[in-house]
C-alpha cells in the first residue's frame, strides 16, 4: 500500500496528505520518528508505576471496606459516611479513597432505575396510489396579540400530495379531529379497508374519540415514533411550503382572516403548485389521473424544441424530471437502496 512519503515526491507535502485524509504535519511527524529509531533505537518498555508512599495498605483498605460494606454504612453516601467517622473520632481514608476502593470492588454503581424508552417499531408506509396512504398534523398560526394563536388542521394524500381537508379552530380539539376526518374520508369515497391514516403522537392524535372513528370507517392509523421528528415529512413540508410563501403574515389579525388566507392558499397549492417532488405536477393533477397527459404534452414541447435546435441540448434529447410510482415513510433498506435506480420517493429517518 503506498503511504504519504511515497506520494511526497510527485505530489509534495500538503498535496499527499490531503490525498490520503491525513494532517498536513503527519509526513514530517512520520520522519522525526524514523530518524529518532534510527538514532536511539525504540523506546524502553514503560516501567510499572511505583506505589504511591500514602496509599492505604493492603489491611487498611480491607478494613475500609469491611467499613463501608457494613450493616450501619451499607446505604450511605461515603461523603457521609467520612463526616460520621471523623465525628466519632476515626479517620480511615479520604472520601476519594472511599470511591476508588468501592469502584475497584464493584461497590460504587448506579442505584436508581433509570427510565428506559422502549424500541418503538419504525413506520413503514407504502403508497402506491392516490388515498392509500394520508398524513395528517396541527400547526398554529400566531394570532393578533402575543401568545395567542389558531390551530390550523391538515389532512394530506402522500402520494400526490393533494390536501384533501383542512380547518382552523381556535383550539386543539379531539372532536374537532374526528369531525374532519370523517368528513374527508365521505367527501372522497374512501372505501373501507383502504386507507391508512399517518399522525404523529399528539393529543388529539391519540385520542379515544379519533381512534374510534378510524375503527367505525375501518382505516388503518399510524404515528410517528416518540422523540423522531421526522416521522411525518410530507406534513411539515406542507406547513414549511406556507409558510414560506412570500404573502404569509407574521400574524393574523383574527381567526377570519386566517382562514380567508387558506380559503386563497390550499387551492393554489392543489392546483397551481408545482411540486419537485413529484415531477413538477400540480397535486390536483397526479390526485385525479391527469399527470400522464400533461406530461406527454411537456415532453412534445421539449421534442420540438429538441427538433428545431439540437446543437442548444447539446445532442441529447430533453427528458422531464421522473415521477415517483412508489412513495414511501421509511423505507426498508432494500427499497432505500434501489431508489436511485428507480422512480420511487422515500422519506425516511
Amino acid at each position: 500500500m503506498v503511504g504519504v512519503r511515497e506520494l511526497i515526491p510527485a505530489l509534495g507535502a500538503g498535496a499527499a496528505c490531503q490525498a490520503m485524509g491525513l494532517w498536513r504535519g503527519t509526513a514530517a511527524r512520520q520522519q522525526a520518528r524514523s530518524h529518532r529509531l534510527a538514532l536511539i533505537g525504540p523506546p524502553a518498555p514503560r516501567a510499572p508505576r511505583p506505589r504511591p508512599p500514602l496509599a492505604l495498605c493492603v489491611q487498611e483498605q480491607q478494613v475500609l471496606l469491611n467499613t463501608l460494606n457494613g450493616e450501619r454504612f451499607v446505604d450511605a453516601a461515603p461523603a457521609a459516611v467520612h463526616a460520621t467517622l471523623l465525628g466519632e473520632g476515626l479517620y480511615l481514608g479520604s472520601v476519594r479513597t472511599m470511591y476508588r476502593l468501592l469502584a475497584t470492588s464493584g461497590g460504587c454503581v448506579e442505584r436508581r432505575n433509570q427510565l428506559t424508552h422502549p424500541a418503538y417499531t419504525k413506520p413503514e408506509l407504502l403508497a402506491l396510489a392516490p388515498n392509500q396512504v394520508w398524513s395528517w398534523d396541527i400547526t398554529k398560526l400566531k394570532g393578533p396579540a402575543k401568545w395567542t394563536c389558531f390551530h390550523l388542521y391538515v389532512i394530506l394524500d402522500i402520494f400526490s400530495r393533494y390536501v384533501v381537508g383542512w380547518l382552523i379552530a381556535a383550539r386543539e380539539s379531539a372532536d374537532l379531529a374526528q369531525q374532519l376526518i370523517a368528513d374527508t374520508v365521505a367527501r372522497h369515497g374512501v372505501e373501507p379497508g383502504v386507507l391508512t391514516l399517518h399522525a404523529d403522537r399528539g393529543a388529539a392524535m391519540r385520542s379515544k374519540p379519533v381512534a374510534c372513528l378510524l375503527v367505525d370507517l375501518d382505516v388503518a392509523k399510524s404515528h410517528s415514533r416518540p422523540h423522531v421528528s421526522d416521522d411525518n415529512p410530507y406534513s411539515e413540508s406542507q406547513f414549511k411550503t406556507m409558510k414560506y410563501r412570500p404573502d404569509f403574515p407574521e400574524r393574523f389579525g383574527s381567526i377570519e382572516d386566517a382562514r380567508a388566507h387558506c380559503q386563497t392558499f390550499f387551492p393554489w397549492y392543489n392546483a397551481v403548485h408545482c411540486h419537485s417532488g413529484i415531477g413538477y405536477m400540480t397535486p390536483h393533477s397526479v390526485h385525479y389521473g391527469q399527470a400522464q397527459a400533461i406530461r406527454a404534452t411537456r415532453q412534445a414541447t421539449l421534442d420540438a424544441a429538441f427538433v428545431a435546435n439540437p446543437n442548444r441540448f447539446k445532442n441529447n434529447r430533453p427528458r422531464l424530471p421522473a415521477m415517483p410510482t412508489a412513495v414511501w415513510i421509511n423505507p426498508p433498506l432494500q427499497e432505500k437502496n434501489q431508489s436511485h435506480d428507480t422512480q420511487t420517493c422515500t422519506v425516511n429517518s
